[in-house]
Parts: structure tokens; C-alpha cells; sequence
């Protein structure tokens, strides 16, 4: 005998569907008008996505607001004290492999401290023209498009 059909409920969770990822990402500004730069950082070579350029920041840890997971993850990449400002642009981006993530941007104008490489491949300051020049990351590239032209700050 036969199994009767069984139809599937959409409402049920897909176990095999990876959880979105909640991260922060900073735009570290100097400057004022054309000159005005951003700070941006390469990914060593053995992380994932190795040697991709991303703006600073990472992961909002449970029971963290973004901003307060903003400042700590500039604290540990970067050993600086910033001030997190508002919110420019919340993204959200799916990877090939079902990875998802949200990342949520905020302007940092101010920090203490002396910046210090510990974790990325190289850091430098780019002019907002020039960021379609660096390989970034695939979630941030419709960020980097409208900084280039002027649609964000």
C-alpha cells in the first residue's frame, strides 16, 4: 500500500536554513567635501572571504545594542574608543552558499586611542570616489556604489 501524500507547511522553519547574521559595520569618516575619506580594511588571506575589503566591525553579541556591538568590535580590531553616530544604511544580503546576513552601517566621527592593525591584512584611508577600485565584499557593494556617488553622506 501506498503513502498518502503528505503536503509540507510552510510555516514550519526549514532546519537546513541558516539563521540570519546580525553585524555592524563602521564609516569612519575625515575630512569634509571631495577630500572626505573612509577608513577600510582587507581581510587577511586565511579568513573567510580572504583578502575582500570591508569597513571595520562584526557580529552584535545577544543582549548588545548595535551601537555598544560597534564600539567593542572597534575596541578589539582596531584598539581605539570610538563615539558611534546614527545609522546610515541597514543592508541585507544573501550568499550563494544560504548564508545571510543584515549589516547595519553607522557613521563614527570621533575616537581615542592610537589605531593598531590586529587583525586585518592591511587598513588604509580611501577617498569615497575611489571605492569601486577595492575588492570588496559582495554585501557591501551597493554601499560602496552609492558612497561613490554621493547619495549617503
Amino acid at each position: 500500500m501506498k503513502e498518502p501524500i503528505r503536503k509540507l507547511d510552510s510555516r514550519r522553519p526549514n532546519p537546513a536554513a541558516r539563521p540570519l547574521r546580525h553585524v555592524v559595520a563602521a564609516l569612519m569618516l575625515r575630512g569634509t567635501g571631495p577630500e572626505q575619506e573612509v577608513f577600510i580594511c582587507q581581510r587577511r588571506a586565511d579568513q573567510p572571504m580572504g583578502l575582500k575589503w570591508e569597513f571595520p566591525g562584526g557580529k552584535i553579541e545577544p543582549g548588545e545594542t548595535p551601537e555598544i556591538a560597534l564600539a567593542r568590535e572597534l575596541q578589539e580590531e582596531l584598539g581605539i574608543d570610538a563615539t558611534v553616530g546614527d545609522r546610515i544604511a541597514t543592508l541585507r544580503h544573501t550568499y550563494r552558499n544560504g548564508g545571510a546576513i543584515e549589516i547595519q552601517f553607522f557613521r563614527v566621527l570621533e575616537f581615542s586611542g592610537e589605531m593598531e592593525n590586529r587583525i586585518f591584512q592591511q587598513m588604509q584611508w580611501s577617498s569615497l570616489t575611489a571605492l569601486p577600485d577595492f575588492d570588496f565584499l559582495a554585501a557591501d557593494l551597493s554601499l560602496i556604489r552609492d558612497l561613490a556617488d554621493g547619495k549617503l553622506l
